[in-house]
């Protein structure tokens, strides 16, 4: 394709022409945007921009007639449909009704290598047989709802949340354009476990990263987090939450550390945040699991 980008989806929808109609952004960008957007019936055509856009129809029951890149379409979108637009194409859309739509983003720069790796380079963004097309897919929106889900309670999405979960849905969205990625076999190797974990535990506190966990492994993400969930059961997203709720409880029962400290101890951005996660893991909040671990009699009464 040789038509310019003009900006980053985000930033159009942010700064541009269509910002009135942002209603939420769980990501300032880098690796993923999430954003919901609320739009009126009328002309939403939009520039280029260097993204890979999934948007699913919240609403439904609208007429939509345009080009996203795969060439012409007029449908009547039903709730819960999917449509990719391609990256780098200036995109026609008219809808006849309102719309309200949530959105994925993905930024060429942060997802190309791992689709090369992920694909044995047989991937391409501009062949792709999908783009334009309203689809249905239960495991993008499945992926979809858990990751807005983490993301109510937890706020913009980690580094390693938002790899994981792109990694997910561009699997899913590669297998059915026709170029599925390589099978992974097996899960990690000892060492390669012990390593990823040691690094989890060595930076609890901080946005450690999916790129960073498959570096110790000396694999690419997407492999990475498949034989991590091989190895361990869950994706490397959920262990590490589990670490943390771990390491949140023991600092509670064994020191006096403020509760909001040990939210910042954890890698979790407030007091607020940590009190969701650990109402969600262990059926209490922080200052009800303190009193319980120093003073069962009292925390029973």
């Amino acid at each position: 394709m040789t038509i310019h980008a003009h900006s980053s989806y985000a930033e159009w929808h942010s700064k541009g022409q269509h910002a009135s109609y942002l209603r939420s952004m769980k990501s300032p960008g880098a690796i993923l945007d999430i954003l919901e957007i609320e739009r009126p019936a009328g002309d939403m055509s939009r520039p280029a921009v260097s993204d890979i856009v999934l948007v699913e129809d919240m609403l439904g029951s609208s007429r939509v007639r345009g080009n996203l890149g795969g060439g012409r379409f007029d449908v009547t979108s039903r709730k819960g449909t999917l449509a990719l637009a391609a990256p780098n194409f200036p995109t026609t859309v008219i809808n006849e009704e309102r719309q309200r739509l949530r959105t994925l983003a993905f930024p060429l720069a942060q997802w190309q290598h791992v689709l090369d790796e992920a694909a044995d380079g047989r991937f391409s963004f501009d062949t792709s047989c999908i783009y334009g097309q309203v689809f249905e897919s239960p495991a993008i929106r499945t992926a979809v709802r858990n990751l807005w889900a983490f993301c109510e309670d937890e706020g913009a999405p980690s580094r390693l949340l938002a790899r994981a979960a792109g990694c997910e849905i561009l699997a899913e969205l590669s297998r059915m354009g026709g170029t599925p990625f390589a099978p992974t076999k097996g899960g990690l190797a000892p060492w390669a476990q012990r390593r990823s974990l040691d690094l989890m535990h060595a930076r609890l506190a901080e946005d450690v990263s999916l790129d960073e966990l498959a570096a110790e492994a000396q694999l690419s993400p997407f492999h990475f987090a498949r034989m991590f969930k091989q190895s361990l059961g869950v994706p490397p997203r959920v262990y590490l939450t589990r670490l943390r709720v771990e390491k949140a409880c023991e600092l509670l029962e064994q020191t006096d550390l403020p509760i909001t400290q040990i939210a910042f101890e954890v890698g979790y951005s407030s007091n607020q945040v940590l009190a969701r996660v650990f109402l969600k893991h262990m059926r209490m909040s922080p200052s009800d699991f303190r009193r319980a671990v120093r003073d069962p009699k009292r925390a029973s009464t």
